[in-house]
């Protein structure tokens, strides 16, 4: 079922654009591979948020992060030919990872571009998985030109970290299987960067409960998404943005914005101050090492209470890879919270 998506002229149809049958077929080819996370509860995080919160846990997903799911299918995608040539992908951690492990499943090359700024846990990650990682500057355009320099140089396949209608319907498994745990739910947060996780979260969750409202979480010193859905129009941030959220740096991707804005998904944009407030609610309360750009869900709920009083809320924790050296506040909390399970 294809849903009528708002597109600017019939040009724009949703030809190109994955459908909750190509999320279906995902869940499907990834079973084999991927992990089923848990969903968590706490009756003390229902309180001070004063509604029902279900946290789909991804970032007990293997390599620590929902991007498994995507890079899992994108890979899986392949026909034997194209797969023999390798992939390749940039990302500012977490896709890089979940690539390599990926292509490591199937037995072929990967190459990965990350920031020379990126997160040290999340290079390490992506090294650990047997990818070969290459450096360029900050930014998504320096990011996409190594990127081609080295398609170039390998013949291997891009696999887009969120513009990419495999990767798209991967990581809407995740909500597929989040209302498949925790039945239907009034609203449905996600934090959001390129917009592959909401995209493709929005077209499994618009199917199953059509009344769910899709919920973006974004940075304050990121919020070219939610200028985006606001005014109808993409527009790409302005340099690198400057957020403790390490993973939500990227632009919205252009598939990823039309599919949410023909879902009449909205945006909360968070301060950092709140986003790690939330992440150390969620460590001390839950017991789970989630990174900031995972716990900006649960800063979005917080910093909109009324918005979210009384209902049924899920919320994707969508990553863990810490770098437990800078962490935001202090090392000395270390020792009373608990170990980082995600890697498996």
């Amino acid at each position: 079922m294809r849903y009528p998506l708002r597109m600017d002229s019939p040009a724009d149809a949703a030809t190109l654009l994955p459908h909750f049958g190509d999320v279906l077929a995902a869940a499907a080819r990834i079973a084999p591979h991927a992990t089923v996370t848990p969903v968590l509860q706490a009756r003390s995080l229902d309180e001070i948020a004063g509604a029902r919160l279900f946290f789909k846990a991804e970032h007990l997903q293997r390599t620590g992060a929902f991007k498994f799911r995507g890079a899992c299918n994108a890979v899986w995608a392949l026909d034997d030919d194209r797969a023999r040539q390798g992939v390749v992908t940039h990302s500012s951690g977490n896709h890089g990872a979940a690539l390599a492990l990926a292509a490591r499943t199937r037995g072929i090359a990967c190459h990965v571009v990350v920031p020379d700024n990126t997160n040290r846990a999340k290079a390490a990650n992506i090294e650990r998985y047997g990818a070969t990682l290459h450096f360029s500057a900050p930014g998504i355009a320096a990011r996409e030109a190594r990127c081609a320099e080295l398609q170039a140089q390998t013949g291997a396949v891009l696999v887009h970290p969120y513009a990419d209608a495999e990767v798209i319907a991967g990581q809407g498994t995740a909500a597929l299987e989040l209302l498949n745990q925790a039945g239907a739910l009034d609203a449905l947060v996600i934090p959001i960067s390129g917009g592959g996780l909401g995209a493709g979260c929005a077209i499994a969750a618009k199917h199953i409960a059509p009344d769910c409202e899709i919920i973006v979480a974004e940075p304050d010193s990121a919020d070219d998404a939610a200028r985006s859905l606001r005014g109808g129009v993409r527009i790409a941030p302005d340099g690198v943005p400057d957020t403790v959220c390490d993973g939500l740096r990227g632009a919205i991707g252009e598939p990823n914005f039309r599919l949410l804005r023909g879902f009449d998904a909205q945006a909360i944009t968070v301060s950092d101050a709140d986003t790690v407030a939330a992440q150390k609610l969620l460590w001390q309360v839950l017991k789970q090492t989630v990174e900031p750009s995972a716990a900006i869900a649960f800063a979005a709920v917080l910093k909109e209470k009324a918005r979210f009083a009384g209902k049924r809320v899920g919320l994707i924790l969508s990553g863990g890879n810490v770098d437990l050296d800078a962490l935001p506040w202090g090392a000395t909390c270390v020792p009373q919270l608990a170990p980082n399970r995600a890697a498996k």
